[in-house]
Parts: structure tokens; sequence; C-alpha cells
């Protein structure tokens, strides 16, 4: 598996020395343009730097491509409809599902800097469930001011008033479901756990 990982992010150095030369842009220029410094992208280029995703999602933006594309990733889903990256004002979202109808799921990042520090609560129809992967992220939740991290998860109507963003400035990966209005997950199955007696109950999720 490290033979795989690293034979995958040692190919990510050539892809952006073609994608800058196809570009005619200097280090400079992308740099300027990226906010990356210049040595970190030279070490990038030239395989000397450990990629990671605060690195390569502004690059990915400044050369408008997914970050599919710089890695070298597999297709997901069918082979024959790439469920590509959608961003938004600061927010990549990553489709895992395609099928009409039902709970919809998103991989989420969202960068650090999008959204501004100041709430703007918005409602709409549906009902989502959140659960972070990486990063800290705020949700405000109608009068409720909450931080996620890791391994942590919300559920929500979303016809309260709610808002989010990066708690702390830095990239926050999460996942998301989205299903319309009503429509609920439905557990069929739960762990059994021991409690101080011996006696076996269901652990609540």
């Amino acid at each position: 598996m490290t033979t795989e990982l690293d034979a995958v992010l040692g190919a990510v150095g050539p892809r952006l020395r073609a994608l800058r030369a196809q570009r005619n842009l200097t280090l400079t220029e992308v740099s300027a343009a990226s906010g990356v410094s210049v040595s970190t992208l030279s070490r990038l280029e030239a395989g000397r730097r450990r990629p990671n995703l605060e690195l390569l999602l502004p690059i990915a933006k400044l050369y408008g491509v997914p970050l599919d594309d710089l890695v070298g990733a597999p297709p997901t889903g069918d082979p024959r409809i790439h469920l590509r990256p959608i961003e938004h004002r600061g927010i990549t979202a990553i489709p895992l599902t395609r099928r009409p109808g039902g709970v919809q799921a998103f991989k989420m990042v969202l960068a650090g800097d999008a959204r501004g520090a100041d709430p703007d609560p918005q409602v709409h129809e549906g009902y989502e469930w959140l659960y972070i992967l990486n990063g800290s992220l705020r949700l405000v939740l109608g009068e409720n001011d909450f931080v996620l991290g890791p391994g942590e998860a919300a559920e929500f109507d979303t016809h309260t008033p709610h808002w989010f963003a990066s708690a702390d400035g830095r990239t926050v990966e999460f996942i998301s479901l989205f299903g319309k209005q009503g429509e609920r997950m439905h557990v069929r199955a739960r762990p059994q756990r021991a409690d101080r007696a011996g006696t076996t109950s269901s652990a609540s999720l």
C-alpha cells in the first residue's frame, strides 16, 4: 500500500510542471496567484515535497482542474459516467452517488478562508447529515453555535437556519448526506455491547 501511494504521489510533480508549462506561467506567477511559496512549488514539481490537500487545493483552483486530475485518481462510480468535483466559492463537493432521488452523498472540502467569519444562516427544503473527517467545522444551527471535530456528526432539518465554515481558518473535510424533506436515515443494525452487569444491550448511534 505504501509503495502504491508513493507512486501516486510521485506522479503529482510532473503533472504540476506540465500544467504550468501548458499555461506559460512562471513559478513566481503561480505563487502570486495561489498563495503557495515559490520554494514549495519548486519542491512539489521536483518531487521533493509531499503534496497535501492544503497545497493542492489552491493550485487545482488556479489551473481549473479537479483534484482527481492532479493525483491521477481513478474515476468513481459508473465507468461511463465520471463523478467530477463541483467547486463554488471555496467549497469543493465531490459526488459519491448519482442515483436520482433518495439520499445524496458528497465529500465536501471547505477551504479555510471560504464563507468568511460572519454567519449568514440560510434555510431550504431538505434534511442534512454531516460527518467530519478532518479539521474543525463551525456550525451555526438556529440559536446554537457548535464546533465539530473529526469523528463528530450533526443532523438537522434544513428549515432550521444554518451556516457553516472552518472554525480555525484551516481546510475542513466532511461527508454530507442530503435528503428530501421528511426523509431520514434508517439504521438496520446496531453493534451489541455488554453493560457493567454483563448483560447485552444495543448501542445507541
